[in-house]
């Protein structure tokens, strides 16, 4: 009898065992399901983000986001909301009727609209000094929402965020294209810059729009233009500057004598669809001329100013690299048709026609 206690006390532990391990199994199972997947890709915040499958809900809040995912033809259902900086705007019809989660790609989140759509994915701006990125993410992956961080605004990070974007909805052959053209872009400026030498290269500041209120504030190595202007051909004055931006005396710039002057254009009313109705850059340029001491600048003397859309900044920025280095080195890129490049970047990608007034010309 006692036995056949001891059997049965034996199978009853061993079951037991056998219940503990099947159970454990499981939950290292579930947990490493939170940390793989299918698809494995990691934001511009160095975030690592694992999906079984193609998401099929995704946010977006920022028109560079949404630029990409046009070009790698992604489509355009999966996007379940929106900020309102596509609303009313022709170039994006398709997204009209889609649910708005907040103002613009700045402000707060309408987390009451946003759990009404539920997404996958909240696509999201990674360095943005206007947004903060951690804060979102502390509040959405908690409840089942990635927080994808990525820019699309640095050329130092755009190869690498667009793959992101091409991994995650299976667009790698079309990225492949993209990157084909990009290439032989920046090999078309690189060929008729290579052999200009560092002291012949002109030298630019490049302010910011804050500037138009306040000291001039310029943008530096870590800036999105800085990588540009160099490819262009230029040599940004205040690279060596601490900071993405920073304010500089006016004897800062009068003392660096630049060949250009060149202003991001993001309060300006120019770029797709815009025409600088009310002839700001014409105003920019004379605020900017009448500066105690900048009647003797060389970009002043010689009318080299210009202002750039806020296109060029962005997705945009390979197709517009032309554009900067003929303004930079009209000599060398006489022969070379700046304006049919920007066409076809918006017939091909946005199917659309270009329509605007990109540059301002002092």
């Amino acid at each position: 009898m006692n036995e056949s206690k001891k059997l049965i006390a034996m199978q009853l532990i061993m079951l037991m065992l056998l219940g503990f391990i099947g159970y454990k199994m499981v939950i290292d199972n579930d947990s490493q399901l939170l940390e793989s997947g299918a698809i494995e890709v990691q934001d511009t915040n160095g975030v690592t983000h694992y999906f079984d499958e193609t998401p099929d809900s995704v946010v977006i809040t920022n028109t560079y986001v949404a630029t990409v995912m046009r070009m790698l033809e992604v489509d355009f259902s999966v996007i379940s909301g929106i900020s309102g900086d596509f609303i009313d705007s022709d170039l994006w019809p398709e997204l009209q009727d889609t649910d708005v989660v907040q103002y613009s790609a700045h402000s707060e989140i309408d987390f009451e609209a946003l759990f009404d759509v539920r997404p996958d994915v909240y696509f999201v701006f990674a360095t943005n000094g206007m947004v903060d990125t951690d804060m979102i993410r502390d509040k959405l992956e908690p409840v089942g929402i990635n927080v994808v961080a990525l820019d699309f605004y640095k050329y130092d990070s755009l190869r690498d965020e667009m793959s992101v974007i091409a991994k995650l909805f299976g667009k790698e052959q079309k990225l492949d294209e993209i990157f084909t053209e990009f290439d032989e872009l920046e090999e078309l400026v690189n060929s008729r810059i290579r052999n200009v030498s560092d002291g012949d290269k002109p030298s630019v500041v490049m302010e910011h729009h804050a500037s138009l209120t306040r000291d001039p504030v310029v943008l530096t190595a870590s800036s999105q233009w800085n990588d540009l202007i160099s490819m262009a051909g230029g040599v940004n004055v205040f690279a060596d500057l601490i900071g993405h931006t920073t304010h500089v005396d006016l004897e800062a710039i009068i003392d660096s004598n630049p060949d250009y002057l060149m202003f991001d254009g993001i309060t300006f009313e120019i770029g797709y669809d815009d025409y600088d109705p009310n002839n700001q850059c014409d105003s920019h340029f004379g605020f900017i001329a009448d500066r105690a001491g900048f009647d003797e600048l060389t970009a002043i003397k010689q009318h080299q100013m210009f202002v750039m859309a806020g296109e060029f900044a962005g997705p945009m920025m390979i197709h517009g690299l032309p554009t900067l280095a003929k303004s930079l080195h009209p000599n060398l890129f006489e022969d070379v048709d700046t304006e049919r490049i920007l066409d076809d970047y918006f017939t091909r990608y946005h199917r659309t026609d270009r329509i605007g007034k990109f540059v301002c010309v002092a």
